[in-house]
């Protein structure tokens, strides 16, 4: 299970270069443009997915911060954005990578931010969440590039599985 979700990781961080490298060629009225998306725009969805993470992370650590609305504007630039986006990766890895089987097996206790409410619960499951909500909104923004008419990278993880640095888990 612990390589499962250092493969996961690893994912998380190239689809993220590959998405961050097709906005960096929009100009800044395609990237904040509303395209009727969950989150309006590229600009907003890649927000959230900065916000979740650190939401989850937050939840799972304790440490970092945890921002309070799930539509949050954490940077407005996509180049500052893009820097918090590359540490928040490499801090996911960093906590994946401390994991063993006993860890991802247990329980962790949390409060949401929708309707402050307790939850506890195993751990694997929520990590899983993590993961596919990440693939999940990444898909909106590849739909955003393409509904623009730009170039959208493939994502697919069988793609990453066969790049140098997925490899180790194909």
């Amino acid at each position: 299970m612990e390589q499962h979700f250092r493969m996961f990781a690893a994912y998380n961080r190239w689809a993220n270069e590959r998405l961050y490298a097709a906005a960096a060629d929009l100009d800044d009225a395609e990237y904040r443009r509303d395209m009727r998306a969950f989150f309006a725009s590229l600009h907003g969805t890649l927000n959230h997915l900065l916000v979740t993470d650190r939401v989850w992370m937050h939840r799972f650590t304790g440490e970092g911060e945890a921002p309070k609305a799930l539509n949050a504007i954490l940077f407005d630039q996509l180049g500052a954005l893009h820097i918090a986006r590359k540490k928040e990766d490499e801090r996911l890895i960093e906590w994946i990578d401390g994991l063993d089987g006993a860890a991802i097996a247990g329980r962790f206790t949390y409060t949401t931010i929708s309707d402050m409410r307790t939850i506890s619960q195993r751990l694997a499951p929520a990590l899983a969440h993590m993961f596919n909500h990440q693939t999940h909104h990444r898909g909106q923004a590849h739909g955003i590039l393409t509904a623009l008419g730009k170039s959208a990278p493939s994502l697919d993880l069988i793609l990453f599985q066969r790049t140098e640095e997925g490899r180790p888990y194909a």
